[in-house]
């Protein structure tokens, strides 16, 4: 006799949480959209009130629903929140937690450089050169940190890859954190020279060459933070 193992079915909530982001996705445009009031979505979804409540409150928890009391349940793109929250709650120590992210970003940003070479459309690659313009064009600190994150986060989007895109935002705090001390020791000249290289790349076609130049920029911009040596434990 073969067994196949049982699948156990979805909760209620999770069914209707499913939905919700489903229909989000199809027909409801961030920023703007707002779900129907409670009482017609349970009535549309054939469930009661308070599924649909504690549906809603997960969606929240998630950063996908802004519930706005006596206003409604407004969508938003916030499904990085999350994690930005729970950061310090890790890794309490502020310098711990940069070293701990240029380690990250050594892992992830040479690869969705390389995928960014190999699928970025015309119009990315026009946003790329957009941030870096930007990037070159910062007369002020708030500005500068603000053009160069926002470079990442097309690098991002640009790769094709939608969990790289929302690991970034998931660490964009943490990167604005660790811009901001990088930029107050030294120039943007590195970084615009550095952020071109890698734009060059993507715009040749060359995946080896964007992964090479994005893990040079890393390497410079770890020097940048001067962090202390983690001490070692006995």
């Amino acid at each position: 006799m073969t067994f196949s193992a049982i699948k156990p079915q979805r909760s209620l909530v999770e069914e209707v949480c499913a939905r919700i982001a489903s229909e989000i996705r199809d027909e409801i445009t961030v920023g703007d959209g707002w779900l129907p009031p409670e009482r017609d979505l349970a009535l549309k979804l054939g469930v009661s009130r308070p599924v649909v409540r504690e549906a809603t409150k997960r969606l929240e928890l998630q950063g996908l629903l802004e519930v706005k009391h006596g206003v409604g349940t407004k969508v938003v793109d916030q499904l990085h929140k999350p994690l930005n929250g729970s950061l310090a709650l890790l890794i309490p120590d502020d310098k711990e937690r940069l070293r701990q992210l240029i380690q990250v970003r050594f892992m992830l940003e040479p690869e969705s450089a390389r995928l960014s070479a190999e699928n970025a459309s015309a119009g990315q690659i026009q946003k790329l050169r957009t941030a870096l313009q930007q990037l070159e064009d910062a007369e002020d600190f708030d500005t500068t940190v603000e053009a160069d994150m926002n470079f990442h986060c097309e690098l991002a989007a640009a790769s094709g890859n939608q969990i790289v895109t929302l690991l970034l935002h998931s660490l964009s705090e943490l990167i604005q954190t660790s811009l901001t001390r990088g930029y107050s020791r030294t120039s943007t000249s590195n970084a615009v020279r550095q952020h071109a290289a890698v734009l060059d790349a993507i715009e040749k076609r060359d995946p080896a060459a964007a992964a090479k130049a994005m893990r040079e920029h890393l390497i410079t911009a770890e020097a940048d933070l001067d962090l202390p040596k983690p001490k070692k434990s006995h």
